[in-house]
């Protein structure tokens, strides 16, 4: 029994394979702890003095030392574009208070130290698309907004705090977690709102923009140039940002500077402007809208421009109204309806360059540029005016039904003879299936600039453009219409599709093209649309011999020490043979300066010496809407020649309102008795 017992106690013996596994597990097992072991000794013996100095680092922080953009200055070298020195505050969001009550009350807090409002608004983060339009603190809505556009970068909370703001909050860092203060360089107007809308607005760039080849290579946080000349130029203006290592407490407060690498300025940037002319300019503006507004007209905005016809270099561009650059981006909408309370009052508007009118009677010289290149008339053709002019059920008359009897070109221009240029529409209208692009008259409106963009270094809007109406632009702004109204019914029927269907159906009114469309664009009506700075370079082509130039602002970019980096050359686009040209010029001499002419009056007792070829303009602009107001004149001087394009949005009659506003300006240029006189001709 016993020796049954000890057979109940026996192991099955390990098989010579098991063994090996357990030993090639435990040599795996040997293998891994001598990993660790050996790694373990590597970074506390062999690397310890490396991450000693990397956890020493994390008691750094590294701050962003702006660049001072570039200066610009006019022609003479007045500044016109400055920097100050300012200080923004920053805020991290990720070192904020968890979204709650406690980080309700920071904010508020906050906010009330800054001067920001703590009522909650309407905030719109991002685009329309993805617009969250919940109420929110100002405060809150600029962390969301630059979160929104750049997750990563610092917000500026707060822009150009004053001293005691800034001391307050160094004093206790502790208390203010993810808020630091930073200096920046703040651009300074010494003609506060002069120029505002062609030197443009800089501000921190947005993530959008961080993906634009515009600006490749800038960093977040970056200021940039937004709009206008600040734009254009800003890889000239905008320099390279420094960089300072601070190091800090367990308690946030700055101890010391370890390193620096200072920032280096952008380059200056010198214009073509003449920096009183400007000035004048916007002054005669708010003028010539007073002398609107006194004659019964609802004005409340123009624009003017200034050209040198013989190289396209722009002495002058303004719009009315303008604003003040540093405040108009920190208006609320309640501050902002306040001082635009008209709709229509869009300050950042760049009207000079953007703004699209009917340019009434100033168009006249390319109507009588075509028709004499058609062969249809020579200066010497008489047509005999009753003060009306007809075919078949269309009458068109005069202004206030005024009859001249027998015209030539010189007269018609004189006087501003509507009825010889609706003759002359008539006589250069074709056949719309045979010339689906219009006739001689479409073909030279474009050839004088008309209906393209102009070639000038400051940004403009897409619409830009202008309009030359013809037979084919009317069938496809049919085509439009068709579409859209499509679209509309689909609306209509499916809810879902409204959403996105934002549309409004106004492209055309369906009819084809007719003999009233060219007879309407041989006066600048109708459908015509153009820019003063188009209307600058047309005429600055009857001036110079047909040369249609290239306009630019700018004309160097230049270093700290004042060496020349690059100069903006002059150019022209193209080479006009206009026919009999000195058969108009005679005929817009005449306008300006003979007894009769449209702004004669206007003129009266400017100096002989600075002989002035004018022509003025009245455009209806909509179904009753009060008339836009023209003027457009060049002074060929030999030494300093000028052309000057002026218009008053709703200023009634050109001669009345326009005209004032370029004659003090070219009294400006010359040095002449600056004397304010409005016109009485009544003609369109």
């Amino acid at each position: 029994m016993i020796g049954q017992g000890n057979n109940d106690d026996r192991r099955t013996p390990i098989t010579p394979q098991m063994a090996m596994r357990v030993a090639i597990l435990g040599g795996i097992a040997f293998a891994l702890f001598g990993i660790v072991f050996f790694r373990l000794w590597f970074l506390q013996v062999l690397s310890g003095d490396q991450y000693l100095a990397q956890a020493s680092s994390n008691r750094t922080r590294s701050v962003v030392i702006q660049a001072p953009r570039g200066e610009i200055t006019d022609r003479n070298g007045t500044p016109l574009v400055e920097n100050r020195r300012a200080v923004d505050v920053m805020v991290t969001p990720s070192k904020l208070p968890a979204d709650g009550p406690k980080r309700h009350a920071y904010l508020v807090r906050l906010s009330k130290i800054l001067g920001l409002s703590t009522k909650p608004e309407t905030c719109s983060t991002g685009p329309s698309a993805t617009a969250d339009n919940t109420p929110r603190m100002d405060l809150e809505c600029r962390i969301d907004r630059g979160v929104f556009q750049i997750p990563y970068a610092d917000v500026i909370a707060a822009t150009d705090v004053s001293p005691a703001v800034y001391g307050y909050l160094a004093e206790r860092a502790d208390e203010f977690p993810g808020v630091s203060s930073e200096q920046v360089y703040l651009r300074s107007y010494p003609e506060k709102t002069v120029g505002a809308q062609l030197f443009g607005t800089v501000g921190q760039i947005s993530g959008p923009e961080l993906k634009q080849s515009h600006y490749r290579g800038v960093k977040g946080g970056t200021l940039v140039g937004q709009s206008g000349l600040e734009y254009s130029y800003d890889q000239y203006l905008r320099g390279v940002n420094g960089a300072q290592r601070i190091q800090v407490g367990a308690d946030g407060r700055a101890t010391g500077a370890q390193t620096t690498v200072q920032p280096k300025a952008g380059n200056d940037l010198r214009l073509s402007i003449s920096a009183p002319l400007e000035a004048e300019g916007q002054r005669a503006l708010a003028t010539g809208i007073q002398l609107a507004q006194g004659n019964g007209n609802p004005a409340d905005a123009g624009a003017f421009v200034a050209l040198d016809p013989r190289n396209g270099q722009v002495l002058g561009m303004g719009s009315a109204p303008s604003f003040d650059p540093n405040t108009l981006p920190k208006l609320t909408t309640k501050q902002y309806d306040a001082e635009f309370p008209r709709t229509n009052e869009t300050p950042s508007l760049n009207r000079a360059l953007d703004g699209l009118y009917p340019v009434g009677s100033t168009f006249k010289v390319v109507t009588a540029a075509a028709a004499m290149a058609a062969g249809k008339i020579t200066p010497s053709t008489i047509y005999d005016d009753s003060g009306t002019w007809r075919n078949g059920p269309q009458v068109r008359h005069n202004s206030g039904h005024a009859a001249y009897g027998p015209t030539d070109m010189l007269n018609a221009f004189r006087y501003s003879v509507d009825t010889y240029f609706y003759q002359l529409g008539q006589d250069l209208n074709v056949d719309p299936t045979t010339h689906p692009n219009g006739g001689a008259l479409q073909s030279w409106a474009r050839r004088f600039g008309f209906g393209s963009p102009v070639p000038i270094d400051v940004p403009q809007q897409s619409t830009s453009d202008g309009i030359v109406p013809s037979p084919a632009w009317r069938n496809n702004r049919n085509r439009e219409q068709i579409a859209c109204d499509a679209d509309l019914a689909r609306s209509q029927r499916d809810p879902h599709y409204k959403r996105h269907f934002r549309g409004v159906c106004a492209y055309s009114d369906g009819r084809t093209w007719s003999l009233g469309d060219n007879v309407s664009l041989a006066v600048g009506q109708g459908d015509f649309l153009a820019t003063p700075l188009q209307m600058a370079v047309a005429y600055s082509a009857i001036e110079n011999g047909g040369t249609i130039v290239k306009p630019h602002v700018g004309l160097q970019v230049t270093d700290s020490s004042g060496g020349i980096l690059s100069t903006v050359p002059n150019g022209t686009v193209r080479r006009l043979d206009i026919p009999n040209l000195s058969a108009i010029q005679q005929g817009l001499h005449a306008a300006a300066s003979e007894q009769g002419g449209t702004s004669a009056d206007v003129w009266r007792g400017f100096p002989s010496k600075y002989q002035v070829y004018g022509k003025t303009g009245t455009a209806q602009h909509g179904l009753e809407q009060p008339d836009q107001a023209w003027y457009v004149c060049y002074i060929p001087d030999p030494v300093r020649p000028i052309v000057i394009a002026v218009t008053i949005e709703r200023g009634g009659f050109g001669a009345q309102s326009a005209a004032p506003v370029a004659r003090l300006i070219a009294s400006q240029w010359f040095g002449v008795k600056k004397v304010v006189r409005a016109g009485s001709s009544d003609t369109l």
